[in-house]
């Protein structure tokens, strides 16, 4: 027991004083008991330093491994004191003292135990991790080990951009809602309705940017707001904006979803799904149609091309035309699936040139859209992105929230 208890103790030394030193009323600093890699640095050293003493013609690569130990347990006993020193904006001065005491005092009271086998210091440490998680997992206010090495890595690592949380400019502007279903809400039923879902349409973290999409839409937007997606997956919103309603079973629990194109099919509407590419994609002609439409228009079902934005919005305003029939119509747009046409490097491509194609050929569509809604008043449109921009440069990806996209409703 006290060979265990000795290394344990004096790891808590190490972890302990530097915070104590350190320590101000009031502040609000999360610290383990006992430092897990200095734990295992002073079982290894008492492993090594007693291999030493039993073979006096000990051979080079023990000597450096004992040194190496050694040099390990004060640099991470620096970089843990850094880590004290930085939360707090403090320089090093006196404090740089502390490591090579605490330290010091550690391989001390250590040097005289009688070491553990190396295959008993493995499972030791096992345990340890295992108690720590299990701990930390129950009551996470007061973790049981330390990591200094995980800590100045975390503090150190270059940060990501922020695209989780909307700021504040956004929410005093817009509609924000962390809401997946968004179509329910303003389908007009005493209309015909377009439900336009925009491919790679995410929210901008520059707010002028967003607000100078939106100036395509100036005197036909009724609701303008940015909403939450559950995944970045075209082949999940396009489900997600054509829910009703979900139901469960009270007692079997089962789940039943009702979908907006089974609804508005009772009640006299004709439903339409157009999609520019290939039916095979994501398997559509199987989905979409057990979705509840009438009919499927798809860009390769007729005559093996392509139809492109433009072309599809042709389509739509030929369908519109007939004002004797009520219409509901889902259409996903193509133009700005990424990867992009001309950029095969999907990842290393020059982010400023992925950005300018993608802002022209959105541009293009979005303004086409606005074109055909002011020339079919009557109609309700909801337009909104599938996902923020994926499968393109890291770099022109956190230029838009993650998982937030806009949605528009015109007329």
């Amino acid at each position: 027991m006290q060979r265990l208890l000795y290394p344990l103790i004096a790891s808590a030394l190490i972890t302990i004083v530097p915070f104590l030193m350190t320590f101000e009323k009031g502040q609000n600093i999360v610290r383990g008991l006992f430092g897990y890699e200095y734990f295992a640095l002073l079982l290894f050293i008492v492993f090594i330093k007693n291999k030493l003493k039993k073979n006096s013609h000990a051979f080079a690569g023990m000597v450096t491994a004992f040194a190496l130990l050694i040099a390990a347990l004060f640099a991470i006993a620096w970089l843990d004191l850094q880590n004290l020193l930085s939360i707090k904006n403090w320089g090093t001065s006196w404090y740089g003292t502390i490591p090579f005491v605490t330290c010091g005092l550690a391989i001390v009271m250590v040097w005289q135990i009688k070491p553990f086998k190396f295959n008993a210091i493995c499972f030791i440490l096992f345990v340890a991790l295992i108690l720590h998680l299990e701990a930390n997992n129950q009551y996470a206010a007061q973790p049981l080990a330390q990591f200094p090495t995980i800590d100045y890595l975390e503090r150190t690592a270059p940060r990501p951009v922020q695209r989780s949380e909307i700021t504040n400019e956004f929410r005093n502007k817009f509609a924000v809602t962390d809401s997946v279903f968004i179509t329910r809400n303003y389908v007009d039923t005493t209309r015909s309705n377009v439900i336009i879902l925009v491919e790679s349409w995410g929210a901008p973290l520059d707010i002028q940017r967003f607000e100078k999409q939106l100036e395509i839409f100036d005197g036909i937007t009724t609701v303008i707001g940015i909403h939450n997606r559950m995944y970045s997956r075209t082949k999940t919103a396009e489900r997600e904006d054509l829910i009703q309603v979900i139901t469960h079973d009270s007692v079997t629990r089962k789940r039943d979803t009702i979908l907006l194109p089974q609804v508005l099919n009772s009640i006299g509407y004709k439903t339409t799904f157009l999609f520019g590419g290939d039916s095979l994609k994501h398997q559509r002609y199987k989905y979409i149609k057990n979705i509840g439409f009438n009919e499927a228009v798809y860009g390769k079902d007729t005559n093996n091309s392509i139809l492109n934005d433009i072309q599809i919005i042709n389509k739509i305003d030929s369908i519109l035309a007939d004002t004797t029939q009520t219409h509901f119509i889902a259409w996903t747009t193509l133009d700005t699936k990424f990867p992009l046409s001309g950029f095969t490097n999907i990842y290393y491509s020059n982010p400023d040139a992925v950005d300018s194609a993608y802002t022209a050929q959105l541009t293009n569509t979005l303004l086409h859209i606005a074109n055909l809604a002011s020339k079919h008043p009557k109609t309700r449109f909801i337009v909104q992105g599938d996902h923020n921009p994926i499968l393109s440069p890291i770099k022109f990806q956190e230029r838009f929230y993650k998982r937030w996209v806009p949605f528009v409703i015109l007329n």
